[in-house]
């Protein structure tokens, strides 16, 4: 099954690309693509970055990557632009395929493997953890409407995996009709009929947007170089 990591994207809340920051000791994306290679039933990678960052990535999965980076594309303006030309770069339609972001690096093989699994199952599932926060519908006048429970709300991550066809369809679809979704899940529900498997997740799989979450990643890194 082939594997896609979405590591495009200049991250203007950084002031830089944020894949290729450095996060003890190596780059950000670095991390989340070794423990893909590491999972057997993953036979393929692709790689979707910036177009002047393609040699990094190029050198990054022959470092990393464990003989599974098949192709370093060039990204889109958007995530689903990068995602889709990745999967138009398959060498061969998988029956799975999975998805991640590279700037979440501290994905574990146990959720790697299980939403793959979930996905054979079911034809899609994610990775989520359970909101913890209360959560508030605001009206356009920027005050509360209603509370929403929380007991159902789910904050969903990467992995996120997906038949192939389903996926491809999704991302056909939402091009040619100008739609442009949060993740790759919202592109497959758009289509109706399809069912998404929730796996749960770890808190620790943040992705990294802001300083402070590296700052974050940085305490988390340290705790794991520590156990």
């Amino acid at each position: 099954m082939c594997a896609i990591l979405a590591a495009a994207g200049r991250g203007a809340r950084m002031g830089q690309p944020k894949q290729l920051l450095e996060l003890a000791g190596k780059p950000v994306a670095a991390w989340s693509l070794a423990t893909i290679a590491s999972v057997p039933a993953v036979t393929q990678i692709v790689v979707a970055c910036e177009p002047d960052e393609r040699s990094s990535f190029e050198r990054l999965g022959a470092t990393v990557g464990g003989g599974k980076v098949h192709r370093v594309v060039s990204g889109g303006a958007r995530r689903q632009d990068s995602v889709f030309a990745a999967l138009r770069a398959l060498a061969s339609p998988a029956e799975v395929v999975l998805v991640h972001d590279g700037a979440r690096p501290f994905v574990s093989r146990e959720v790697l493997v299980n939403v793959i699994e979930q996905a054979r199952e079911h034809g899609g599932a994610i990775a989520a953890v359970p909101v913890k926060d209360t959560i508030k519908q605001v009206s356009d006048n920027g005050t509360v409407h209603k509370t929403i429970p929380r007991a159902h709300l789910w904050a969903a991550q990467t992995p996120q995996a997906f038949t192939y066809e389903l996926l491809f369809r999704a991302h056909e679809s939402a091009e040619a009709d100008g739609f442009m979704g949060t993740d790759d899940a919202e592109l497959v529900e758009r289509l109706g009929g399809a069912t998404i498997a929730i796996v749960e997740s770890s808190y620790e799989n943040l992705k990294i947007t802001t300083p402070e979450d590296l700052i974050v990643a940085e305490r988390i890194a340290a705790g794991r170089a520590s156990r």
